[in-house]
């Protein structure tokens, strides 16, 4: 693996953890969010991440599954989550029913905060990688000039 592929690694794990973190963000924004523009409670969301492979026909052909050369990570899509609202019993809110039940997301707040921790850990590990890579080019560049 040359320099500029594990930089480019690198570079794509920043951008997934941090749309990880953006949408682990929104998600604790709107815990209390009872209407949306589109109508009813806001619906959590979650990112699915998957590993990028080189594209080249030949070499997947050529490999395993197990032995196919990577090139970082993407944000394959993000899904919305299908668990049931939370119904509290608050007759006097704007958003409640005939019977008085207000329908919240169902965000766990603890879960969230686990999810951002380990996005933030992801991205501190992404940029470790990155300045070690930087580092080993640089006494590289050292090496050649002596």
């Amino acid at each position: 693996m040359d320099f500029m592929t594990a930089l480019d690694i690198g570079a794509s794990a920043l951008s997934a953890e941090r749309t990880s973190m953006n949408i682990t963000s929104m998600n604790l924004a709107n815990a209390k969010t009872t209407r949306t523009i589109g109508g009813g409670p806001y619906r959590r969301k979650a990112v699915v991440m998957a590993a990028t492979e080189v594209d080249d026909p030949f070499s997947k052909h050529m490999q395993s599954a197990l032995d196919r050369e990577l090139r970082g990570v993407r944000v394959q899509h993000i899904v919305r989550d299908n668990r049931p609202f939370r119904q509290v019993y608050e007759p006097g809110h704007p958003d409640a029913d005939a019977n008085g039940y207000v329908k919240y997301p169902d965000i766990n707040v603890v879960e969230e905060m686990a999810n951002l921790m380990t996005s933030q850990r992801g991205y501190q590990a992404s940029v470790s990688t990155i300045e070690a890579v930087k580092s080993m080019y640089t006494k590289a560049l050292e090496i050649g000039r002596s």
